[in-house]
């Protein structure tokens, strides 16, 4: 069993299996603080996010490469409009995406599913099945990102969608630890989506 899930790490280099697991670890923190509304989602994920790049850089995993660099400017500017107030209360809490915003969003998804196949039909990266499943999940995350950056609950349902296509995907890709990192990513999102809902379904039986 332990060979058939590790195996492939005989041939990383003992600082790159240690640096993926301190990014899976504060991957998994930035989920937890995301579920809990808590704004050290940005500051944890930032750290993952920044480790990843420099993994999938080494990797030639472009695809999740671009993906993480987006996560680590949504992060910054996710924690600009977080902190944001009016007066003592929050400007942007937890909300229902618009009609607008979600218009926006498909907006998003499209650009970046044509942007990372031209990407990889431009370096010949489409040379296995995994490739093609990346150029429709990098959509799914980036516009689960902008989501979760904006306060909006739908996020959530983008992340759950996102995570349980990752698991297998990772696996095969020969990045075990990521791969269950996005296991325990699922468990925590739809867990994040009820605790949200309750936060907006509270809000709404006070008003």
């Amino acid at each position: 069993m332990f060979e058939y899930f590790f195996a492939q790490y005989r041939e990383y280099p003992t600082f790159d299996i240690v640096l993926e697991i301190v990014a899976v670890i504060f991957g998994l923190l930035s989920v937890w603080y995301a579920k809990k509304d808590n704004i050290l989602v940005f500051p944890t994920g930032i750290v993952s996010t920044l480790i990843y790049v420099y993994l999938l850089w080494k990797w030639t995993l472009w695809g999740d490469m671009m993906i993480n660099g987006y996560y680590f400017v949504m992060s910054i500017y996710g924690l600009y409009h977080w902190t944001r107030k009016k007066g003592d209360v929050v400007a942007f809490p937890i909300s229902r995406a618009t009609k607008k915003e979600l218009i926006i969003g498909i907006g998003i998804f499209s650009a970046t599913f044509i942007f990372v196949a031209l990407i990889y039909h431009f370096f010949n990266k489409f040379t296995n099945w995994y490739s093609y499943v990346d150029t429709f999940l990098t959509g799914i995350f980036f516009v689960g990102m902008w989501l979760m950056a904006k306060r909006k609950i739908e996020n959530w349902i983008l992340w759950i969608i996102g995570d349980i296509i990752s698991i297998p995907l990772y696996f095969a890709k020969g990045v075990t630890f990521t791969s269950f990192q996005y296991l325990v990513f699922t468990i925590i999102a739809i867990f994040g989506y009820l605790e949200w809902k309750k936060t907006l379904d509270s809000k709404k039986q006070i008003s």
